[in-house]
């Protein structure tokens, strides 16, 4: 049975992928020869996975100078906060890591700010630079912090939910494409006449290639089809300890609600660490390689841990 099966051509296949480019972001792929049949079967698997589950980055929260909630107005900018984060929404992100990440946003008036005023943190970069963000007038000015992360699909946030004073969420769109369509025509190879042509039209954002979409699609359902055929079993993971009220409530404050000194706060912050949980779910070598924290300042973190009675993770 083995054997007879080695035989069949489409258990051993030798199609070839030909790329049209009809921009930088934009490709036509065609897949050929492939067995009848398969070009549905590959097409509605790969398109599937190219609009559900690739990552990317996005915007997540901001932080506006002088202001606390989205239904503000900033003095001598011409659009209100909500128009503010629905034009940041459209930033779109290029990271070279999966890790948060923070941005500045500093202008003074009179200007129109785009996504190009946009200062990131290294690996990170903006792919629309020319995304209008705001109008100032003179003497108005606009500075902000903003937190980028990586994430699968569309994140809906909850306005309502925990959150630091000031800190103004946004609906963050993190996946790379932005359509997907595939059809198959009939081909032939020598005689033979049944043959599928797969062709899988990619746009994306920009922040990705075509091809490169496509090949990490086919990665993600290779690890998918791997599992059935050669299963990686998962051990259960043990119940998280239930929290009392004020080890919850310890484990929510900020790193600056510790009153820790300001350079270390916002050091932390940059590292990705923005909470006391955040912190003690760390080990100590990992925070001191945070980009200025040292030995010194995870000393003095360790302190103001310690007097809320947590400390940093010990497991090693």
């Amino acid at each position: 049975m083995s054997q007879d099966l080695k035989q069949l051509s489409f258990m051993n296949p030798t199609f070839e992928i030909q790329e049209d480019r009809v921009s930088a972001s934009h490709s036509i792929l065609t897949l050929k020869p492939l067995e009848n049949g398969y070009g549905h079967t590959l097409g509605n698997a790969l398109r599937r996975i190219l609009l559900s589950s690739l990552p990317g980055a996005a915007i997540t929260a901001i932080r506006i100078e002088g202001i606390e909630h989205q239904f503000s107005t900033i003095k001598g900018m011409k659009e209100d906060v909500v128009d503010f984060l629905l034009n940041l929404k459209q930033v779109k992100i290029q990271a070279d890591n999966n890790e948060q990440g923070i941005a500045r946003l500093e202008v003074k008036g009179p200007a129109v700010v785009t996504a190009e005023d946009i200062k990131c943190e290294a690996g990170f970069s903006i792919i629309n630079p020319e995304q209008h963000l705001a109008t100032l007038t003179k003497d108005a000015k606009l500075v902000a912090e903003i937190t980028i992360e990586s994430g699968i699909g569309y994140k809906v946030q909850d306005q309502d939910s925990d959150k630091d004073i000031g800190e103004l969420l946004v609906d963050s769109i993190f996946s790379p494409i932005l359509n997907v369509s595939y059809k198959v025509e009939a081909t032939r190879v020598g005689r033979r006449t049944d043959f599928d042509q797969l062709l899988i039209d990619i746009k994306t954002d920009g922040t990705i290639a075509a091809k490169e979409a496509l090949e990490q699609a086919a990665k993600i359902l290779v690890r998918q089809f791997k599992q059935i055929v050669d299963p990686v079993l998962v051990k259960e993971e043990e119940p998280e300890e239930e929290l009392s009220p004020k080890e919850a409530e310890i484990l929510r404050l900020t790193v600056e609600e510790l009153d820790l000194p300001t350079r270390i706060a916002n050091a932390l912050r940059r590292g990705g660490y923005q909470t006391v949980r955040d912190l003690v779910e760390a080990e100590e070598e990992s925070v001191a390689k945070v980009k200025n924290i040292g030995e010194k300042s995870v000393k003095v973190i360790a302190k103001a841990l310690e007097r809320k009675e947590v400390s940093f993770n010990k497991s090693n």
